[in-house]
Parts: C-alpha cells; structure tokens; sequence
C-alpha cells in the first residue's frame, strides 16, 4: 500500500477539488517515469524479450504530452505490474516501478510509488550481487537504497521538490521506509 487512506490535496489535480495543477501533475508523471526508467535494466536483464514495463513507461510519457487518454494509461499499469507476477526481486519491483509511473496519470500520488519501487529495486539488485559474491547483503542493499533514493531526490523537479520531499517524509511510512535518511 502506497497511498494513504486519506489522500493529500496537494497531490489531487484543481479541477478534482485539490491543489495541484496540470502542469505539476506531468512533471511529476515525467520524474515517475525517470524514476522507473532508472531501474528498467534491472527487469530488462531478466526479461529481455518483455517490453511491457517499457512500454508503460512510454505510455506514461505519451500520457504528459497530451497523445493517450488518462483511462488508457491507468490500464497500462496493470499490464506493466503483470509482468512483475514471478519475478526475481530486482525484476519484479523495476517493472512496478513502472505500473506506478503510469499510473500517475489516474492519481498523481503514484509518483511515490514509482520512487519507493525504484529504491526498492535498486536496493534489491545490490543485495542479490552482495549475496552472489559472498559480501554483507544487508549493507550493500543499504548503500544501494541511499544512492538510488539520491539519485531520485537530484532529479525532482525544482518547482516541486518541497512537496515531493514532505510528501516522502509523510509516506515513507507505508513505502517501506525507503525515503528515511
């Protein structure tokens, strides 16, 4: 569960009673999908004859630029979660990483969603590679949890980065804590 039960205005679009604008929604439909996109090889090295997490993710984009329906992206999502169904860990969260960036498009929260699936991802790849050469798992999943949630938070966009960053703060909770410092 990644969105809270009571969700925050400031992630709900002006026209559905919230705060946030169109244009902040597709920037933070576009940091999802870079978020996601970051991780994507990590589903692409299991699954390389599997585009659907890719094709999610241009989806999405196809979504910011005004060419696919909101309902057709948030149907994307599904299928790009579908392909996480049996995964390895690494594999499994890049390509909910990327349901959740597309589905920014129905519910702007997702955002987080796509971040904490990344970090997640990341996090998992660097234990399975710490475990396969015979090192502290739990420190490299560690050290590969704090890089990739950097990486994330360097790419926020600027107009958005106070509430992207209060939102982590306030979800991190229920995303598995990955924003924590």
């Amino acid at each position: 569960m990644i969105l809270p039960p009571e969700r925050d205005p400031r992630l709900i679009t002006i026209r559905r009673g919230g705060t946030l604008t169109d244009e902040h929604h597709r920037l933070l439909a576009e940091w999802a999908a870079r978020c996601a996109e970051h991780v994507l090889p990590l589903f692409e090295q299991d699954q390389p004859d599997d585009s659907r997490p890719r094709d999610a993710i241009a989806v999405g984009r196809a979504w910011i630029r005004g060419e696919v329906r909101m309902t057709d992206a948030h149907n994307t999502a599904f299928v790009a979660n579908a392909a996480a169904k049996g995964r390895p860990d690494p594999a499994k969260f890049a390509a909910l990483a990327a349901g959740q960036a597309v589905a920014v498009a129905h519910v702007a929260a997702h955002d987080l969603g796509a971040a904490a699936y990344g970090i997640r991802a990341a996090a998992a790849a660097a234990a399975a590679a710490a475990v396969a050469a015979a090192a502290a798992a739990a420190d490299e999943a560690e050290s590969a949890r704090l890089a990739e949630r950097d990486w994330q938070r360097e790419r926020i966009p600027a107009e958005l980065r106070a509430l992207v960053l209060d939102d982590q703060r306030l979800r991190s909770p229920i995303c598995w804590n990955v924003f924590d410092d």
